[in-house]
C-alpha cells in the first residue's frame, strides 16, 4: 500500500474510533434532581398534571429525583419568569398551558412562549360548568335565563387568569346565548384547589374549571354539571354529562397541557427531554393516567411544540377579539 493510501485509512480508522467518543459528548443527561415548577397553586389541574409527570418520570431508568415547586400569582407569570431564571438549564421545567399564550395576548406579561423552550405537548383536556346540588340553577337553560334577565345576577369562579381556557368556554356560552361575555361577573382564584371548596359553598355561583375536576363531585352527587365543552360525550366516568353542543351552544374548546423549559437550551439538551417524554407517554402506565383524568392525549415533541404554540397564539387571538376581550386585528 502506498503512503498516501494509508495515511488516508488510518485516518479514517481514527475518525471512526473518535466518533462515539464525540456522540457521548455532545449527549447530555440531567446530574441533580429536575424541578417541575407549577404555574398555580397546589389541587388544581396544573399541579394535577405536574404530579403525574413526576410521577412518570420517575420511573424512567436514570432518571433522578423529580421535585414540583407550585409558583402560583399572575395567571402563571410568576412560574414563567421564575423558569426563565435559569437560563440553559435543562434541570427547570415548567406546566404550560393557555395561560402561557393568553397572558402575552392580553397585555399581562411581556414574556412569551417564545422566550421559553417548548418541550412537549402532552395532553388535552375538556372543560365542565357546573353548579353546587343545592343550587337554585339545575340547567344550562336556567342559566341562560338568569344571565339574560341580568348578566351580573349570576357570579361565576374560574383559575388561575382570565383569558384562559376557562374564561374562553365562558366566553363562548354567554356569547352563543347573546349575552356580553364582558358583562358577566367573574371572580378568579389562584387554583381549583382553592376555587371549588368556595363553589360548593355557594361563595359563587357557578364553577368553570376541567372535567376531570368535576368527575369525583358528579359522581358523589355534590354538583350539577351543566355542560362540558367537548364536540361529543365522553366515554367512561364522564359519558352520562351532557356537551354544551347537543344543547344547542356552540363552546366546543380543549385546553392544552405541556411542559417548557428556560431559554437557552441546547440541542442536546432538548434531544433529552425528547426521548424522556416520547418514553413516558408509549408506557401503558401512563395512557392509564391519561384515560383517568380523562385527558385527550396529544403527545407532540420540543419541534412539533412550537409549530403548535405558533398556530395556538394565532387561534386564541383571534378567539379573544371575537369575543369581546381583546381587539380583534
Amino acid at each position: 500500500m502506498n503512503p498516501w493510501r494509508r495515511s488516508l485509512l488510518l485516518a479514517g480508522i481514527a475518525i471512526a474510533a473518535l466518533a462515539p467518543a464525540l456522540t457521548s459528548a455532545q449527549a447530555w443527561t440531567p446530574t441533580r434532581n429536575i424541578e417541575i415548577i407549577v404555574s398555580s397553586g397546589a389541587g388544581g389541574a396544573a399541579d394535577r398534571e405536574a404530579r403525574e409527570i413526576q410521577r412518570h418520570l420517575q420511573k424512567l431508568p436514570g432518571m433522578p429525583a423529580v421535585t414540583v415547586n407550585n409558583r402560583p400569582g399572575g395567571g402563571g407569570t410568576i412560574a414563567w419568569a421564575s423558569l426563565n431564571q435559569q437560563k440553559g438549564d435543562a434541570h427547570y421545567l415548567a406546566t404550560a398551558n393557555v395561560a402561557l399564550l393568553t397572558n402575552h395576548i392580553l397585555g399581562n406579561t411581556q414574556l412569551t412562549y417564545r422566550e421559553l423552550t417548548p418541550l412537549a405537548m402532552l395532553v388535552r383536556e375538556y372543560i365542565a360548568v357546573w353548579t353546587h346540588t343545592g343550587s337554585p340553577i339545575k340547567s344550562v337553560k336556567d342559566l341562560i335565563a338568569r344571565l339574560k334577565a341580568n348578566p351580573s345576577s349570576v357570579s361565576f369562579g374560574l383559575s388561575p387568569a382570565l383569558g384562559n381556557q376557562n374564561h374562553i368556554v365562558l366566553g363562548m356560552l354567554a356569547k352563543s346565548a347573546g349575552i356580553d361575555p364582558k358583562a358577566l361577573k367573574i371572580v378568579v382564584y389562584s387554583s381549583g384547589g382553592q376555587g371549588i371548596p368556595a363553589a360548593l359553598g355557594g361563595h359563587v355561583d357557578v364553577w368553570v374549571g376541567t372535567l376531570a375536576g368535576a368527575i369525583p363531585l358528579a359522581h358523589s352527587g355534590k354538583v350539577n354539571v351543566m355542560g362540558v365543552s367537548a364536540a361529543r360525550r365522553q366515554p367512561g366516568r364522564a359519558v352520562a354529562l351532557p356537551t354544551f353542543r347537543e344543547q344547542g351552544i356552540d363552546a366546543v374548546f380543549a385546553a392544552y397541557r405541556g411542559s417548557v423549559g428556560p431559554a437557552g437550551m441546547t440541542p442536546a439538551q432538548i434531544a433529552f427531554w425528547d426521548a424522556a417524554f416520547a418514553k413516558m407517554v408509549s408506557t401503558p402506565e401512563w395512557k392509564a393516567t391519561a384515560q383517568e383524568h380523562l385527558w385527550e392525549t396529544d403527545y407532540k415533541n420540543a419541534a412539533e411544540s412550537r409549530k403548535h404554540l405558533d398556530r395556538e397564539y394565532a387561534v386564541l387571538r383571534k378567539l379573544l377579539g371575537e369575543l369581546g376581550v381583546i381587539k380583534p386585528q
